[in-house]
């Protein structure tokens, strides 16, 4: 075991630390982007798909939602891991699983030429190892949080989420026009080179925040926080991390917003993935017609407008941004299930994109709020069974679409109605108890006695 001096010489190099708050958001941001885009992974490609497996729409909804699978479930044990070993192992590890994903998915396309109904299911297992990578959201939260001071951390998260959650949009905006010049399986070479690159600079430049490094360097838990602290890291793992996560999934509170981000962010999943098919299927428009309205129309749309959703409520409250922001992808809904025509339909998506950019924030401005005691097992549960929905929704639209052919497509969308509906109860509960909260603390405040002056 290292050993040191009490004295800390000011000197950090001394022990070898290297990095900086900048690189740590920088690369942080960076795997977040390069992971997260597997959302995207068989959005705009469905079509494809279906057409050489003769898909039906439950098998299609499945394919495309996939990655999404692996990419909940996975965020919370390594969102949990971060706290032990810091987020530059736990990132590279989920890189490792996408490109075994992706490569798997690359010689599949290149070795066989017709791809039938016997090859689904591996096509499926590809893409669940392919999106490992969109757990990368829960490995970065915390490794750009140890770098950045408690004052600076909420900007450094807003660049960090609003960055990375751009890249579905981008790949689904982009990935047809690849599609149209070097085919699907160069296409996706194309994105596993693109991943293998990413992989390899967030290696050679990642760094772990002081703690990690200390550890790394053989110094115990004690010493390394005196070291880091002197250093300037404020933010420390909670040694009981699963602690943490037993008692917020034993508050009530907890449930009610699962519930939210299953609705906000599960449905920005699974709407990333399946808008192209909508459009195309439902609307007859071309890949890249339908590429550009579910990526820039939707995707980009509801990630920029998440950064202005955190300040907003910021400035009236979480809870009424997330009554607002649930009523505007009800009404969108409405408006996608009823609606044949074109016009209507595109506002429809675009007010149900700024509902779940608005929401996705709002929901985690109240995470800490709700949770106080268990704010990081919370985040973790919140974020990782929330984010479930972009698997389950897609396979239900599809098994729609079966049920009712290709009236399908838009009557899937009740779904939506339903599950807007529930998150507008939900955030007006929460919202009821804010308001009894503040009732209750004006009472408190105005029962204290005042001190009388001394005659």
């Amino acid at each position: 075991m290292a050993t040191i001096d009490a004295s800390l010489p000011a000197n950090r190099g001394t022990y070898r630390l290297s990095g900086s708050p900048g690189l740590g958001l920088t690369m942080g941001t960076w795997g977040f982007f390069v992971g997260f885009a597997a959302v995207a992974l068989y959005g705009p490609a469905a079509k494809y798909f279906q057409d050489q497996m003769h898909l039906g729409g439950l098998a299609l909804g499945l394919l495309v939602a996939a990655p999404q699978l692996t990419g909940s479930l996975l965020r919370i044990p390594f969102g949990a891991w971060v706290d032990r070993v810091g987020g530059r192992l736990p990132m590279l590890t989920l890189f490792g699983l996408s490109l075994v994903g992706m490569w798997g998915l690359v010689f599949i396309l290149l070795t066989v030429k017709t791809l039938t109904v016997s090859a689904y299911p591996i096509v499926v297992m590809f893409g669940f190892l392919s999106g490992c990578g969109v757990a990368s959201f829960s490995v970065g939260v915390p490794q750009v949080s140890y770098w950045y001071k408690q004052a600076q951390q909420g900007t450094a998260l807003g660049v960090y989420g609003g960055v990375g959650n751009l890249a579905p949009g981008i790949f689904t905006l982009f990935l047809p026009y690849a599609i149209a010049s070097w085919g699907l399986a160069g296409s996706y070479f194309a994105w596993f080179t693109f991943l293998l690159i990413g992989a390899a600079l967030y290696a050679m430049f990642a760094r772990d925040a002081y703690f990690f490094q200390l550890r790394q360097h053989g110094f115990d838990s004690e010493t390394s926080r005196k070291i880091a602290s002197f250093s300037g890291e404020e933010l420390f793992p909670n040694e009981r991390v699963w602690q943490a996560v037993i008692a917020a999934a034993e508050e009530p509170r907890t449930w009610g917003l699962v519930v939210l981000y299953f609705v906000s962010f599960g449905g920005f999943l699974a709407l990333t993935a399946w808008f192209p098919t909508y459009w195309m299927n439902f609307h007859h428009l071309n890949l890249k017609s339908a590429a550009m309205l579910g990526g820039l129309g939707f995707s980009l749309l509801a990630a920029i407008v998440r950064v202005f959703g955190g300040m907003l409520s910021e400035r009236i409250g979480g809870e009424r941004a997330a009554v607002a922001s649930f009523i505007a992808v009800l009404i969108g809904a409405v408006m996608l299930t009823y609606v044949v025509d074109f016009s209507l339909a595109l506002a429809g998506e675009l007010l149900i994109a700024v509902g779940m950019g608005v929401a996705n924030a709002a929901v985690f401005k109240m995470v800490p709020k709700y949770v106080p005691e268990a704010v990081g097992g919370a985040a973790g549960i919140v974020g990782g069974l929330g984010a479930l929905g972009g698997f389950i929704i897609p396979p239900f639209l599809g098994a729609v679409v079966d049920a009712l052919g290709r009236e399908g497509y838009a009557g899937g969308f009740f779904a939506y109605v339903v599950l807007a509906a529930t998150a507008v109860v939900v955030a007006a509960m929460f919202w009821r108890l804010d308001r009894g909260t503040r009732s209750g603390n004006a009472i408190k405040a105005a029962a204290v006695p005042t001190r009388q002056a001394v005659p």
